[in-house]
């Protein structure tokens, strides 16, 4: 009876695991963004360069890795092997950043915190292998807080449940979890902090209705 119930537990943990990795959760949270803020089309040409220029070439990199035997598993769940993941998904992020800002003449804020939090595990990695589910779904809450509190809750407890997971399937310790939870709340109160001051501007100004004083 004990065997079933932990095999169950597994099972559920890995269903959570796997569906609320870091890739997933910052799809769900561009989607439901551009739905709130965009028209469809500005929908599409927002989140295309996104989608081909990091979200698609990481999972081809991680895809082709394991296959060829460089990473043990989907989760690179191998500190040793998380180096080259951190570099490749590094120069993602920064070629869609200097992209964007030749195309737009802004910087993506959004992506570029993405940017700091992930060079903030790598940082860590050089001494403990953090919990890189949990540091991004602990962000994607601080992303939703910024304009949708009530769903900013609700992914902090997401967050939350995804780090209990990666403890019960073994790929983190309790220490590991915490302390990618603790480096996604320092970058996420650091961006929660420069949103609220500076009042993000990812949205282009072109799509930011303007009121007319021309009667």
């Amino acid at each position: 009876m004990e065997e079933k119930k932990t095999s169950l537990q597994h099972i559920i943990s890995r269903i959570i695991s796997d569906f609320f990795n870091p890739l997933v959760s910052l799809v769900i949270y561009f989607v439901y963004f551009s739905i709130q803020n965009y028209t469809l089309k500005e929908s599409f040409t927002h989140f295309l360069p996104i989608l081909l220029m990091t979200i698609l070439p990481i999972i081809i990199w991680i895809v082709w890795n394991v296959k060829t035997g460089r990473y043990t598993n989907m989760d690179v769940s191998n500190r040793v092997q998380r180096k080259t993941l951190y570099i490749f998904i590094a120069v993602c992020i920064i070629s869609y950043l200097v992209f964007n800002y030749i195309k737009h003449g802004f910087i993506d804020f959004v992506m570029l915190f993405i940017l700091v939090l992930l060079f903030a595990l790598q940082f860590s990695n050089l001494y403990i292998k953090s919990s890189m589910h949990t540091a991004f779904n602990v962000f994607v809450a601080a992303l939703f807080f910024a304009f949708d509190i009530k769903i900013g809750f609700v992914w902090l407890a997401i967050a939350i449940l995804v780090g209990i997971t990666r403890v019960i399937l073994k790929r983190h310790t309790v220490k590991e979890v915490f302390t990618g939870g603790g480096i996604a709340v320092l970058v996420s109160f650091i961006y929660l902090y420069c949103n609220n001051k500076y009042q993000r501007n990812d949205i282009p100004t072109e799509v930011i209705p303007v009121e007319t004083t021309i009667k």
